[in-house]
């Protein structure tokens, strides 16, 4: 026999067939043995502890340990749910709170478009490259990951500041200096940099799987090569877009190190609030709303761009 069962021995395929009748037994399949992990790992470091910082939020802050209210108090033995709506109502009628949720949007939009613009002819020209020199440029990509991301924010601190390498190579030709720490453009330039390559990787993994015969067949039909671009690259390419974007929208919105390092005073963002109410005025009851509500935030934008990939997979297939 030429199949793979043909050619188990037949002591194994005892094995695995007591195997199979034990699970099927216990009401389990092979599928729910794959899932099992993963949804025990979500479960333990996702679920219970988002749980335990969702009741954190529908407290009060008080002095001592733990320095918030009880969820549930034991009175005369009847037992009593407390639950506050403070903290979320706050979080919307206070303007530093809108700002600060305002304000990482906008820089994480920001800065989301500009690694798509960047990082589009970048994963293009990987994708495009000749074998011998495709993997040098993905090792090149990735290379940054290998050093630390704190050391990384640190050398642009370096090149951005007002005595850095780039002022003093302007210093070279008589041109003054530049302002560029302490400002939104070395923020967003921190993120872009840094975030840069979960953009290229995506757009890299959908390019690369392109039929060269459409592109072949587009030219032969006379179209332009921006014509063929728009037609048939960019749109074939809209999930690996959307899956780039999404790598880099939403770790830009609760970013803290690179606001803190390179970002001035008026640069506000969420991370920074999030610090700030959780260590400088132990509120942790009002941090962690702020952490709820910024999950939610950034489940909004996933929920929309999935919605979008699925459909536009429906269309892949239908055609």
């Amino acid at each position: 026999m030429s199949s793979f069962e043909g050619d188990t021995p037949l002591p194994k395929r005892r094995v695995w067939s007591g195997v199979e009748r034990t699970l099927a037994a216990m009401g389990l399949s092979g599928r729910a043995l794959v899932i099992f992990a993963p949804a025990i790992w979500l479960t333990l470091f996702f679920l219970v502890p988002l749980a335990v910082v969702f009741g954190i939020s529908l407290t009060v802050k008080q002095f001592g340990r733990p320095p918030y209210s009880p969820l549930l108090t034991n009175e005369d033995g009847t037992l009593q749910l407390t639950l506050h709506l403070n903290n979320y109502l706050y979080l919307f009628t206070d303007a530093l709170y809108v700002a600060a949720y305002l304000s990482s949007i906008k820089i994480a939009l920001i800065s989301t478009i500009i690694a798509l613009l960047i990082g589009y002819p970048m994963a293009y020209t990987v994708a495009r490259a000749p074998d011998q020199w495709r993997n040098i440029l993905l090792m090149l990509v990735i290379l940054p990951f290998w050093t630390s991301f704190l050391l990384r924010v640190y050398a642009l601190s370096g090149f951005m500041r007002g005595n850095g390498v780039i002022n003093q190579f302007l210093g070279l030709f008589g041109i003054e200096p530049l302002v560029m720490m302490q400002t939104d453009f070395a923020v967003y330039v921190g993120i872009v940099y840094t975030y840069l390559p979960f953009m290229i990787l995506p757009l890299y993994t959908n390019l690369v799987k392109l039929d060269g015969a459409l592109l072949e067949a587009s030219a032969d039909l006379g179209a332009r090569p921006w014509r063929t671009f728009l037609s048939i690259t960019l749109p074939l390419s809209i999930p690996g877009i959307i899956a780039g974007s999404m790598l880099v929208f939403i770790p830009a919105i609760g970013e803290f190190v690179i606001p803190s390092l390179l970002g001035g005073p008026g640069t506000l963002m969420i991370g920074r609030v999030l610090w700030d109410e959780f260590f400088a005025n132990s509120n942790w009851p009002r941090a962690a709303a702020v952490a709820i509500a910024m999950l939610v935030v950034v489940v909004i934008p996933i929920m929309l761009l999935q919605r979008a990939q699925d459909s536009t997979l429906d269309k892949e297939r239908a055609n």
